[in-house]
């Protein structure tokens, strides 16, 4: 799709100059208080909502683009704007608005027997670099995120919502502009060039402490694989739902629809249906007409398909794709160990729900799956940052070093040892 955007004539000394401008924004940003972070996510909120038509109009150019270039509806549906999805963006930035600030927190404080009072208080990381494909507001979540942790962030968006996110951009601009903060606090490469990415990559000559990968499993194995500074990965969201031998049948059933195809095109949909032989034909035959019913495509397993003739058959391929369609791989599977160990053997770590009215079962599930979320008895789809009350997020992070699930402001921070003496020297 880059062929039909504006390219840029000098791609490194852009990038390097983003660097060095991000970098300076940084001390700032760290410096201004709670209230005036607040105050221009509050005013970047009120831009966005009067820059709706422009914003609309944006994403209707990518759309079109998109089209004219074969992408897929289900990711067109993860491009597009709608009304509802912008005003949803803006109350996203308020909700970020009205948090608790991070910043100076203290997280623990404690004194030693020779007097010295130690206290634990959270940081900024410092400059963070988001690269993300195709969810245009994603720029609108990075950048109030970003902001109430007092991190400045360069935003590398994909070719294919770049127009929208230009519109975004420059509303999150005028609110920061509008209100004292650094301009450069929030910047979005301009470009579409690959090279853009590459320079990102290399760390822009320091400038950046942390990146933040969020797209599909070619992006991201390229960053972890190149990456010159630390990454926080957000991977691909190949979730299961487990239907135990004690679920409810009604509560199995609307889990299981909503978890497949309310918005099919998210990380957080389930991939793979997991169900008790001992319950199967109980579960199974129902829970299939209903996402049959709602256009819902079913690649079984043998036993699968001998319950619900209407699948197609499974291949070893289906148990490792994450679809983002409405297509659903399902197995037939001899108890909650094996259940488990299905999991373990393809998941990538993301998010895994059980249905079960049999507590101790559950107990066992949620111990024992290794994943960022794990679910009893409620939708895989409520791995979302805005449902955990984060107020939106950066990326579902299924890293197991410094945050995992959603990432939202507070996992946007590091943390300092603030140690208060009355003279005391070390013998």
């Amino acid at each position: 799709m880059a062929d039909t955007l504006e390219p840029v004539a000098d791609v490194p000394a852009l990038m390097t100059d983003m660097g060095r401008r991000a970098r300076a924004a940084a001390a700032p940003l760290a410096a201004c208080t709670a209230d005036q972070r607040s105050a221009a996510l509050t005013a970047i909120a009120v831009a966005l909502r009067a820059d709706a038509d422009l914003i609309l109009s944006a994403n209707a150019r990518d759309i079109d683009r998109a089209r004219r270039n074969g992408v897929t509806e289900a990711l067109i549906d993860r491009l597009a704007l709608t009304p509802a999805r912008v005003e949803a963006m803006a109350a996203a930035v308020d909700e970020v608005a009205a948090f608790l600030d991070p910043l100076g927190v203290e997280t623990a404080r404690w004194t030693r027997p020779n007097g010295l009072d130690f206290a634990r208080v959270r940081t900024p990381l410092g400059v963070l670099a988001i690269i993300y494909e195709s969810r245009p507001n994603v720029t609108a979540d990075a950048a109030a995120l970003c902001l109430r942790s007092g991190n400045v962030a360069i935003l590398r968006c994909g070719s294919d919502c770049l127009d929208s996110s230009r519109a975004i951009h420059a509303a999150v601009v005028r609110g920061l502009t509008e209100t004292g903060l650094p301009s450069d606090a929030v910047q979005l490469v301009p470009t579409p060039d690959r090279a853009a990415v590459g320079a990102l990559l290399t760390g822009l000559d320091g400038a950046i402490d942390l990146l933040i990968p969020r797209g599909g499993k070619s992006l991201v194995a390229r960053v972890q694989a190149e990456a010159r500074v630390p990454v926080l990965s957000h991977l691909e969201g190949l979730n299961h739902t487990y239907l135990h031998a004690a679920a409810d049948l009604d509560m199995a059933r609307d889990i299981v629809v909503n978890a497949k195809l309310r918005r099919v095109s998210v990380c957080g949909a389930t991939e793979t249906l997991l169900v008790d032989a001992a319950a199967a034909g109980r579960l199974l035959p129902p829970v299939a007409e209903a996402l049959i019913a709602g256009g819902c495509e079913l690649r079984g397993d043998d036993r699968a398909r001998s319950l619900v003739p209407a699948m197609t058959e499974a291949t070893e391929a289906d148990w490792t794709t994450e679809y983002l369609a409405a297509i659903l791989s399902v197995r037939v599977v001899d108890g909650l160990n094996e259940a488990i160990a299905h999991i373990r053997r393809y998941g990538s770590g993301h998010t895994e729900a059980i249905v079960t009215e049999d507590e101790q079962a559950a107990a066992d599930f949620l111990n024992a799956v290794d994943s960022a979320i794990v679910i009893w008895n409620a939708s895989t789809q409520f791995a979302d940052g805005g449902e955990f009350g984060f107020g939106g997020e950066i990326g579902i992070s299924t890293a197991r070093l410094h945050a995992r699930g959603p990432v939202g402001a507070e996992q946007l921070t590091s943390y300092k040892y603030v140690v208060r003496g009355t003279g005391q020297t070390r013998p």
